[in-house]
């Protein structure tokens, strides 16, 4: 629910007995990101003085929602017995919630999961409005790439580009999306990713794309522990029917949002001029395993072995050199 301190459903709620506690947050937002800085610059992007202002500074709505699940509903939605799907939850829990199987009167549960983040650029009111344009990306939390700016994969830039789209089509008339989850890892968390880095870099023969998905299978067991069924749900909620421009070359998110019933226009690969060097192995894996590729050449199996990234050796040489002269502490 949104919810106010001072809301009449609260007060009634209140009146009641009854604790409120708002499930999302709404407020504005200001940033100013090197990358839409330098899009200014460079004549990708023009100052607005309200979306986008001179200096690179971008204002839009930002919404915080954390899940909660109506456990009949949820039940009904992937047509389960709901005695089943508590027995489950709870196993899947370690048992830290009993009330799932002792409390059958208890309809509402806070799963112990990442929630995602909402940021709406330009006239949020045209969003339900087909004939206005509309940018999405679905962006899955990345923090060594989206805030220390990892070169091992596209996180960050793809979503920069995003949010440069969703400027563009706000200036346009209509709005941009970016809904950003906590689902680091493809949902297997930090510390599983950095072990899949560390196996990926030291592996023999290298980084190599052919062997992509499989280390992450060696070391996790499964490629991918990402849901993406429930994964549309906040675009459900803004009233999204049509995507002009959906930012992303994910196959399951593509095909997420289109069994919800949401048209997709056109999908837009991330630029080549965007992909690092090292993040080469990633795209590559990717495009081959059936993600959208645009224009892209999608290299054969044999070809996959021919793209290679840094080996965990060369990083720690050059961390182990000595600075160069004239650079700073």
């Amino acid at each position: 629910m949104v919810s106010a301190p001072d809301s009449a459903l609260s007060a009634a709620a209140r009146a009641r007995g009854v604790s409120v506690q708002p499930s999302i947050a709404i407020s504005r937002f200001e940033a100013r990101m090197p990358e839409i800085v330098e899009a200014l610059r460079e004549g990708r992007l023009s100052a607005d003085g309200a979306i986008l202002r001179e200096g690179g500074v971008v204002s839009c709505i930002k919404a915080s929602i954390e899940p909660v699940w109506h456990l009949p509903g949820i039940a009904r939605r992937f047509t389960l017995d709901e005695e089943a799907l508590r027995r489950k939850l709870f196993e899947h829990t370690g048992g830290m919630f009993p009330e799932l199987v002792t409390r059958a009167d208890l309809e509402i549960f806070l799963p112990p999961i990442g929630g995602c983040t909402v940021l709406i650029f330009g006239d949020e009111a045209s969003i339900p409005d087909t004939s206005r344009p509309l940018v999405v990306r679905v962006h899955d939390e990345c923090n060594g790439s989206d805030v220390f700016g990892s070169d091992i994969c596209t996180c960050r830039p793809y979503l920069l580009h995003g949010i440069e789209e969703c400027v563009r089509a706000a200036q346009a008339g209509g709005a941009g999306v970016i809904v950003y989850n906590r689902k680091e890892g493809r949902a297997l968390g930090e510390v599983t990713k950095f072990m899949v880095y560390n196996a990926r870099k030291r592996q023999a023969g290298g980084d190599s794309a052919q062997n992509y998905f499989k280390r992450t299978r060696q070391i996790a067991g499964v490629e991918d522990m990402r849901f993406q069924e429930l994964m549309p749900d906040p675009l459900l909620w803004l009233g999204v029917r049509k995507i002009d421009r959906f930012i992303s070359m994910s196959d399951m998110k593509y095909d997420a949002v289109v069994g919800a019933g949401i048209e997709i226009v056109t999908r837009v690969d991330i630029p080549e001029e965007l992909i690092p060097a090292d993040a080469k192995v990633e795209i590559d894996a990717k495009m081959y395993a059936g993600y959208y590729a645009g224009d892209k050449q999608v290299k054969s199996w044999e070809e996959l072995n021919q793209t290679v990234g840094r080996k965990a050796a060369d990083d720690e040489a050059a961390a182990a050199a000595p600075p160069a002269k004239g650079a700073g502490p």
